[in-house]
């Protein structure tokens, strides 16, 4: 409907005052009287349901609502100076832009093994990383604000998001501590594990599911100390000597020599899978094709015997 749409007129005045810090600055930039501004202004908050500034003594500072219709602004007003360019035949400099989603139970550094060769590609992207709740990330996706989202667990054929999966590959969890934490389980694996200190990824997660699943199995009764959203500051909690943690043996040098850990076992039947979903059903942008070919090498080990 058209009483939803922003009034581009409106926003630009917004922007003007936002990069000025003043209406009067704002004023002469525009060659404008400030009635006119600040009426404008006032109808665009009226829009939007909220103020965009507050007064602090004589200056003016953006709101959480100003912050974030700023952000937007930014981008509106640069596209809209490189269309004017592209128009008079002019190149534009700025690189294309790729947003991906990465859920907080992602492990970074597969993440990052990922998304690196992105970096190098030819011609410059600018690579936006997003973080956050799978659920809140395709929902992201849907809107196509996302070009990708990374997860280790695929998109369920009941989900309101028309999305689809595309398989990266996998590869076999193993246990991880400090030299000083493993040391005493080595011998007499798995039972050697009764009352060990374990790190757990958060509950409902592919990787704490495998954990429980295997501990379940094994019937090890061992101490979980610790739960993380944030796989990877529960890998600082383990470098800190807190307890083992699960992990993808596709990350172990990675592992070893970011956060000095060492390998302990690898977990029998375990196996994290990865994805990358996307509104395509084939995979086009040459940034999830480079995404596609770093997880085939990622992924290529063989496989390993498990305890």
């Amino acid at each position: 409907m058209a009483a939803d749409w922003v009034n581009y007129h409106h926003l630009l005045y917004f922007w003007m005052v936002a990069r000025e810090g003043s209406i009067s600055a704002a004023c002469e930039k525009l060659h404008l009287a400030q009635p006119t501004i600040s009426g404008q202004l006032k109808k665009l908050e009226n829009q939007l349901g909220g103020q965009l500034f507050d007064r602090v003594g004589r200056e003016l500072v953006l709101t959480d609502l100003g912050r974030t219709v700023l952000r937007y602004a930014n981008e509106i007003f640069t596209v809209s100076e490189e269309l004017r360019g592209a128009l008079r035949g002019e190149a534009s400099g700025r690189p294309a832009r790729f947003h991906v989603g990465i859920p907080e139970v992602l492990p970074k550094l597969i993440a990052f093994r990922l998304l690196r060769p992105l970096m190098e590609l030819d011609p410059a992207i600018q690579l936006v990383c997003h973080e956050g709740a799978q659920s809140h990330l395709l929902g992201m996706l849907a809107t196509h604000e996302l070009d990708v989202v990374l997860s280790d667990a695929p998109i369920s054929a009941s989900a309101s998001v028309r999305a689809f999966n595309h398989p990266l590959g996998q590869c076999e969890v193993g246990l991880f501590g400090t030299a000083e934490q493993v040391a005493p389980f080595r011998l007499g694996l798995p039972e050697s594990l009764k009352d060990a200190p374990i790190l757990l990824p958060a509950l409902g997660t592919t990787l704490r599911n495998s954990m429980e699943k295997w501990l379940l199995q094994s019937e090890i009764p061992v101490r979980v100390v610790g739960e993380f959203d944030d796989t990877a500051l529960m890998k600082v909690f383990a470098e800190a000597g807190f307890g083992l943690i699960p992990a993808p043996m596709a990350i172990e040098q990675e592992i070893r020599e970011q956060f000095s850990l060492e390998l302990l076992c690898r977990i029998p039947q375990a196996n994290e899978h990865f994805y990358a979903i996307t509104v395509e059903k084939k995979l086009r942008h040459p940034c999830v094709v480079a995404i596609s070919e770093a997880a085939a090498e990622l992924f290529s080990g063989g496989d390993r015997a498990a305890l």
